[in-house]
């Protein structure tokens, strides 16, 4: 592994992330603290979650308690919380399990932040993410049928310097350290950027969407604001949610898998991803290579990758992974990656 800067702000983390967002339902308690104690101990120093997590599934009685997770382990081990850079998220608007579907206002900040504080048992949270804009995305597989003409340019610049006035205030009474954004798209990151230099607010310091080998719409105008912004991409589905390990191939539905649960994959799943995921298994079959290492090690050295969220439901998963950190894909395997992308684009 090696450490990344997030954006401009000096905090280095490592370029593997511990994914959380199933403590609480497909991972008990006990199960997300051995996690927890497995990845610190591997060297990585980053974890990440979200006000709304658990899921699998997304639901009003168990919001928040991937955070409470998280929080008992940090009150069990209160000298240990410095090991590592926690990142958090603010749910924008529409999700009617997170505080009936509220918008992200200035009012909401500081009232989400201070519940966030509490269920973690932190005082800081040291990066804190907007999940998705008030005005909605493209992620999640909205891209086919994207259409952004009902957006109000000034609407949004307005609630732009509302929120980031509210996390000024929230970063000089010491609750956040750092601002991210997540499922952003191009011209909404350059907008937070620009209004953040303008008025001298929090700097957006890392964006979090959805990237992997099947999912590569970053590739383009979102790279280029990573590079010119500095603003580091730390992607979540690396391994488009399982898919890349190969354990759906050939119609196989193991027990409690996410397939299991969620039976499209949040659409991923569909009639073209499966040849692309036998491509995909070819290329490390014929380098000798772990598929699911191959795939997370390809994420990580694209050059505007911060870091790499990782899940895993078990124990012997998360092992599996943290087995993988040392890989590096040679120029030849990386071309016959790129060679299965042209042949099979956009699978989902």
């Amino acid at each position: 592994m090696q450490k990344k800067q997030m954006g401009r702000t000096g905090v280095m983390v490592t370029d593997m992330c511990l994914g959380t967002m199933t403590f609480g339902t497909q991972t008990s308690e006990a199960e997300g603290h051995r996690q927890i104690e497995m990845a610190l101990a591997h060297g990585i120093n980053f974890m990440d979650t979200a006000e709304m997590y658990p899921v699998n599934p997304v639901a009003k009685e168990t919001i928040g308690r991937t955070e409470e997770i998280i929080g008992s382990w940090i009150g069990a081990n209160p000298g240990r919380r410095d090991a590592f850079v926690l990142a958090t998220k603010h749910s924008g608007e529409g999700l009617m399990a997170v505080r009936d579907g509220a918008a992200i206002t200035s009012e909401s900040i500081p009232a989400t932040i201070e519940a966030s504080l509490k269920r973690l048992q932190t005082d800081c949270i040291d990066l804190y993410q907007f999940h998705w804009p008030n005005r909605g995305s493209y992620m999640f597989r909205k891209n086919w049928t994207f259409d952004p003409s009902s957006q109000n340019k000034a609407d949004t610049l307005a609630h732009m310097e509302d929120a980031l006035g509210a996390l000024q205030r929230e970063v000089e009474r010491g609750t956040i350290r750092h601002f991210g954004l997540s499922n952003e798209s191009a011209w909404g990151t350059t907008q937070w950027v620009a209004t953040a230099d303008r008025l001298g607010l929090p700097r957006v310091a890392t964006i979090q969407n959805e990237y992997s080998l099947l999912c590569r719409m970053y590739d383009t105008d979102l790279a280029e604001v990573s590079i010119n912004e500095d603003v580091g991409l730390i992607c979540y589905s690396p391994l488009a949610a399982g898919l890349l390990t190969g354990k759906y191939q050939g119609g196989a539905l193991p027990e409690g898998s996410r397939m299991a649960i969620n039976g499209d994959l949040g659409g991923r799943k569909t009639d073209r991803v499966f040849p692309a995921v036998a491509a995909y298994l070819q290329v490390a079959a014929d380098n000798g290579l772990d598929p699911t290492n191959m795939a997370l090690a390809w994420a990580r050295q694209r050059p505007f990758m911060c870091s790499v969220i990782f899940g895993a439901t078990t124990e012997a998963q998360l092992q599996h992974i943290l087995d993988g950190t040392e890989l590096v894909l040679s120029d030849e395997v990386i071309a016959a990656l790129d060679h299965v992308h042209k042949a099979h684009p956009m699978p989902y």
